[in-house]
């Protein structure tokens, strides 16, 4: 893992006391489901959804990657997922970008796959898509909705064993101000410090 990106979780996951104790009730559900598929061999499948699938969703999804990848948590695969398809926006990636993240695309069309690398051989890809994509399991997976208009104008996931409702604020309200990059940067850190404490409950 890049140097700074394993500095920058191991920063977060020292940050667990910040969390509230609803919010951390809340994410517990994320991990009980974790541990049940750990605990039976199954494959760790992760569905983060939020409306277009171009900035929390797939905040949701690099995040849960690299966290597995910190806490050597096998058998996890994490996707993103929407209810329209947008592309990954260029606030999310600039920001990724600023975090430590290497990131580049060879797509040249209105919504490019980009691999996002965590290490020099690893990469998360990255591409707005509808939750059900191909892309995307079909069944045995957990969708986390990151969105509060997703949660609400998608009141069933297909294929999906359970759904949880992590919800987080838009840093799309922050594009165009002076604050833009230092928003973005601090809802992937929110993001992954809660992903940090559900994986640290998985034993």
């Amino acid at each position: 893992m890049y140097k700074t990106i394993q500095e920058l979780l191991d920063e977060l996951s020292k940050q667990f006391n910040t969390i509230s104790d609803e919010r951390k009730t809340l994410l517990f559900q994320i991990s009980k489901y974790i541990q049940e598929k750990k605990n039976n061999g199954l494959a760790i499948q992760l569905v983060y959804i939020c409306t277009h699938n171009s900035r929390r969703s797939h905040f949701g999804q690099i995040a849960a990657t690299i966290v597995a990848n910190y806490y050597n948590i096998k058998n996890v695969a994490s996707y993103s997922g929407g209810t329209e398809i947008t592309a990954f926006n260029i606030n999310a990636i600039n920001a990724l970008e600023k975090l430590g993240f290497e990131i580049v695309t060879n797509d040249l069309n209105n919504n490019p796959l980009y691999k996002v690398f965590y290490d020099e051989e690893n990469y998360v890809s990255c591409f707005s898509k509808k939750y059900n994509d191909d892309a995307n399991p079909k069944n045995n997976f957990l969708a986390i909705m990151t969105c509060s208009d997703a949660d609400e104008n998608c009141p069933l996931i297909l294929g999906a064993e359970n759904r949880i409702s992590t919800t987080y604020e838009d840093p799309k309200k922050s594009d165009g101000t002076e604050l833009q990059e230092q928003i973005y940067k601090e809802r992937f850190k929110q993001i992954a410090l809660e992903t940090l404490y559900v994986f640290s409950l998985v034993k």
